[in-house]
């Protein structure tokens, strides 16, 4: 079982609803954040502009290992089709305990 975190632009909300949906994910959750970039040389295009907080998502999904590959390359398909310097932007992190059964 992997732990994704997902940010986007309230805008793309529809866009990563239908990826997850798409790419096999059972379930997930997401809220409302405020994205704030304080530093330019850090995390690069993660949220919007300098001292600007933008409405973002976020979104947390537990998945199985099979759909992580294709959640990243939706993704990243996704992403190269933009022409907004916004993007989706996924991190995976491994879990090691779970009671999920």
């Amino acid at each position: 079982m992997k732990l994704l975190l997902i940010t986007a632009v309230e805008e793309f909300e529809k866009d990563v609803i239908n990826i997850l949906k798409n790419s096999g994910v059972r379930s997930f959750s997401y809220q409302s954040v405020k994205g704030f970039k304080n530093d330019k040389n850090e995390m690069n295009n993660w949220f919007g502009k300098d001292d600007i907080a933008i409405d973002s998502l976020l979104f947390t999904v537990f998945s199985e290992y099979n759909c992580v590959d294709s959640i990243y390359k939706n993704i990243n398909e996704f992403n190269s089709n933009q022409e907004t310097v916004s993007q989706i932007h996924i991190v995976t992190i491994n879990s090691e305990d779970e009671n999920f059964k």
